[in-house]
């Protein structure tokens, strides 16, 4: 009785979910690599995978220029702030008020330096020049070069003004008067960031290619870092003399500088980076290809692209290492924390990552309401300021732990209609801490008004089932919520599926020529299993795993020839992937009804041995079934009929109807037929000599009977004639062509 009950309760659960595949999906998120893929607040990722409380960023200005590109320290806790696209720095004091300090006639600022008594250097492009600014805000132009680009500006210990500009990789020395020259030419397309070493040499990053010069004080370089990316977008030296370059890539490309583009969204941009030309009026962020030539600015703050990037450490020694590698966000600056862990500015997703330990692990610590994290810099009291463009915002770092964090995971798609199963989660929650998952779904690839509203808490960690509607999308919310003293931890969330089952798919049905048959590739080498006919599970799945690599076909040996059989192969597709088993019927051209050929095939290959039926026209029909996969009220099947084909195993008749000589000449003229299929070569020997075709008297051997003559120019009475004939199938006859036309003769 009760295993009758769960019977029905079992067909009942299975007909109320639809169509559905018997095996679920598990997406799991647990790796710190899976847990960027989603969006945090207040929240941090450790290279352990573990989601916890970070420190809070709160805004400091919010300016109304979309990009924020250099920061520099002034009077009384104040930040100097280089913006574009309206070419202005801003002054933002310690209370967060923020006005213009200087407005320059270009677009952007990329670059600031102080100057002696409180003033403040200036860089700007396009049609790049060099300010100097007092601390009242006059301004006066203090070198114009040719070049198109301010990259760069380093201060030295005599007032020395050193730049970096592009676009033909040159650095300016300019004297305090304003008196400048070329101190060092690059050979590279831009010289792009400047920083002086603990022996007060200058240090140059270029970009294409993507190296880092040493230049002692008469400009004699050294080479002390050659990269294989294509920028060094900045250089920061440490307390122990360390020079910390932050590398990133590019797509080189030829011709003209990037075309002006207006602003867009950006929403969809993996790793959006600034473009600026001279002969544009605005500047975009975007996600198109990175584009760096003669004319171009760089990847970093000139031209269009998605890139990855690295941090390379060079000891004062001169060598070098590659300390940290990313793959999927810009690294822009580099700031240094008390205990010699790195800060590290992104953009794509405007996250912030600390670098620590050794070798170097990286903790995502915030993510800015930004794209990018541009800049970073130090306030007062020493805690972390950052820049950020789309928007641009002056914001600060706090010390403090956030008092709640919020994570949302990316969209998963279970490419069909769903049923949701249950969703656990694995977290530390000490006493007064607390984490709230919550889900929601939708038919949309980007969440909207259309989605479901997220659902309840779930109270039971160890499993609570889903209780969005059924969709083909599902995304789920983490809130993290600390006590006085404690923090919680969240280190793995797991949501099961169902998705909607889908019908297999027979994509062709291919039939090889007959009697060709293949050798399997190789023994399996495992012992056949007495009074069993079949395979184990595990063989089966091995199958199925070795024809899914072979795309849907299994690996086959070498070819071979076998009277009478015939090889069917055909190709199927699951877009669930279940496993499928195959069923092969056939049927007379003609009749209704298919019959069994054989069924439980896991291979998508079959060989028939057509002597054990009549001759004649025949279709064959593959059903792939999923039934392996699903219960019996979900299976689904499809299937494909081949072409029409024939099934011939006699050989066609070979009449002689005349043997006459004329001259020296003996004719012979026969006739050669096939009940099935058409006559397709016909020859003949002397004695057993090399055979020699003989053609039809119309020319084209394409019919079931064909008419043919012989010439023979040798005496046929002391040389026997043979002849020979082949159907389309294969099938041979043979017949002596010397003989009287009554005693002509084929076997059928």
């Amino acid at each position: 009785m009760l295993f009758s009950r769960l019977l029905v309760f079992v067909l009942a659960a299975a007909a109320a979910a639809g169509l559905q595949a018997a095996v679920p999906t598990f997406w799991q998120v647990a790796t710190e690599a899976d847990f960027l893929r989603g969006e945090v607040e207040g929240l941090s990722i450790d290279s352990y995978g573990r989601l916890t409380l970070g420190p809070v960023a709160t805004t400091v200005y919010d300016s109304n220029a979309p990009f924020l590109w250099a920061l520099a320290a002034g009077p009384d806790g104040a930040t100097f702030v280089g913006t574009g696209n309206d070419g202005q720095v801003l002054l933002v004091d310690a209370t967060g008020r923020g006005r213009v300090f200087f407005d320059a006639d270009e677009l952007e600022v990329h670059a600031l330096a102080a100057a002696p008594n409180g003033g403040l250097f200036v860089g700007t492009s396009p049609n790049g020049k060099v300010y100097r600014v007092d601390a009242t805000g006059r301004s006066s132009v203090f070198f114009d070069p040719p070049d198109p680009y301010i990259w760069g500006l380093a201060v030295d210990r005599s007032g020395n003004v050193f730049a970096a500009t592009g676009d033909k990789g040159l650095v300016y020395k300019i004297t305090p008067n304003g008196q400048g020259t070329v101190f060092y030419d690059t050979k590279a397309t831009h010289a792009l960031s400047l920083a002086f070493d603990a022996q007060a040499r200058l240090l140059v990053g270029t970009g294409t290619p993507g190296r880092v010069f040493q230049l002692d004080g008469a400009g004699k370089p050294f080479v002390v870092l050659d990269s294989s990316y294509a920028e060094i977008r900045a250089l920061r030296v440490d307390g122990g003399g360390n020079t910390f370059a932050i590398a990133v890539t590019g797509r080189s490309g030829g011709g003209g500088g990037p075309a002006p583009e207006p602003p867009r969204s950006t929403e969809s941009s993996p790793t959006p980076v600034a473009t600026v030309s001279t002969e544009i009026t605005a500047v975009a962020v975007g996600d198109a290809p990175v584009s760096v030539s003669s004319t171009s600015a760089p990847t970093g703050r000139g031209s269009q692209g998605a890139v990855s990037g690295a941090i390379f450490r060079i000891a004062p020694d001169g060598g070098s290492d590659l300390v940290w590698e990313v793959r999927e966000d810009t690294p822009y600056d580099l700031a240094f924390e008390p205990d010699g862990s790195l800060i590290v500015a992104t953009g794509g997703k405007g996250k912030i990552f600390r670098l620590a330990g050794d070798p170097y692990r990286p903790t995502l610590i915030a993510r800015a309401n930004a794209q990018q994290v541009t800049a970073l810099g130090r306030d007062r009291a020493g805690q972390l300021v950052f820049a950020t463009s789309n928007p641009g915002k002056l914001q600060r770092l706090s010390r403090g732990r956030s008092e709640r964090g919020t994570y949302l995971s990316e969209v998963r798609d279970a490419q069909t209609f769903a049923t949701w199963g249950a969703l656990k989660w694995q977290a530390l929650t000490p006493a007064g801490t607390k984490v709230e998952l919550s889900t929601r779904s939708g038919n949309t690839r980007t969440p909207d008004e259309t989605w479901s509203d997220w659902s309840a808490a779930y109270g039971a960690a160890e499993g609570s089932p889903i209780a969005s509607p059924r969709a083909r999308f599902l995304q789920w919310r983490a809130i993290l919520t600390p006590s006085p003293a404690d923090s919680p931890l969240l280190t793995s969330v797991t949501a099961a599926y169902l998705p909607r089952n889908t019908r297999p798919r027979v994509t062709s049905v291919n039939i090889q020529a007959p009697g060709t048959v293949f050798q399997r590739p190789f023994p399996s080498g495992e012992p056949e299993i007495a009074g069993f006919d079949g395979d184990t599970p595990d063989r089966r799945v091995a199958a199925q795993q070795q024809a899914g690599s072979a795309g849907g076909t299994p690996a086959l040996g070498r070819r071979g020839y076998e009277r009478g059989l015939l090889t069917f192969m055909w190709r199927a597709e699951d877009e669930n992937r279940d496993e499928l088993t195959y069923e092969v019927q056939y049927r007379r051209e003609g009749d209704t009804s298919w019959k069994s050929l054989k069924k439980g095939l896991i291979d998508s290959i079959l060989v028939w041995d057509t002597t054990s039926v009549p001759n004649g026209r025949y279709v064959v029909r593959v059903v792939a079934s999923d039934s392996s996969s699903n219960s019996p009220a979900t299976a689904l099947s499809g299937d494909m009929e081949s072409a029409a084909f024939d099934i011939d195993n006699l050989p066609p008749a070979i009449t002689v109807t005349a043997v006459r000589r004329e001259g020296t000449r003996t004719i012979i003229a026969f006739e050669v037929r096939d009940d099935h299929s058409a006559v397709q070569r016909v020859d003949y020997s002397l004695d057993g000599d090399r055979w020699l075709p003989v053609y039809p008297k119309d020319g084209i051997a394409d019919s079931r009977a064909e008419q043919f003559e012989l010439s023979v120019t040798e005496d046929i009475s002391s040389r026997g004639v043979v002849l020979r004939a082949a159907d389309a199938l294969n099938n041979i006859a043979s017949a002596r062509g010397d003989v009287q036309p009554a005693t002509g003769s084929g076997r059928r």
